[in-house]
């Protein structure tokens, strides 16, 4: 597969999912966390669908789409794995979406492993995490994945009650 060809497959998967999880928390209210606003695809797409929720968006450099911008009240600059531990919500999150991922597989799977640790602590129970790498805790169980999406492509885990 080509590179484009799974570059597509990636932004499909991500949308199918964040659609799937929008609607699953539709009626719950507490904040959505976005952890790596990128060029701010994934946050512009959560906005539209959640435009009367709270989404907090952490990113350790701004180099987004002037439009995709989060207000300054809502925008989290820094390290994640340093922002994470000190962040003052002013609820537990109901959803959470990562897309932090790099070339680098070593360093993916090192993040993985700190995020695992410090999402489930500022999450509401049942909340959702969509993200674009496995995690592992014991706080978080693995959810089906929406069927236009292929096992592995994305990952949906369910903070447990």
């Amino acid at each position: 597969m080509s590179r484009l060809d799974s570059f597509i497959r990636r932004l499909i998967a991500q949308r199918d999912c964040l659609d799937w999880a929008t609607r699953e928390i539709a009626t719950r209210s507490g904040p959505v966390l976005e952890i790596g606003l990128g060029n701010g695809r994934t946050y512009d797409h959560l906005r539209t669908r959640l435009p009367d929720r709270d989404i907090f968006v952490f990113e350790r450099a701004v180099a987004a789409h002037p439009d995709c911008i989060p207000p300054a009240d809502r925008l989290v600059l820094g390290d994640v794995t340093v922002t994470l531990r000190t962040i003052q919500l002013p609820a537990p999150a109901v959803l959470a979406h990562l897309d932090v991922g790099s070339g680098d597989e070593v360093a993916n799977a090192s993040l993985a492993a700190i995020l695992s640790e410090l999402l489930p602590p500022l999450l509401a129970p049942g909340a959702l995490v969509l993200a674009d790498r496995a995690l592992c805790h014991a706080n978080l169980r693995s959810r089906e994945l929406p069927t236009t999406v292929a096992r592995g492509r994305y990952f949906i885990f369910e903070n447990k009650p």
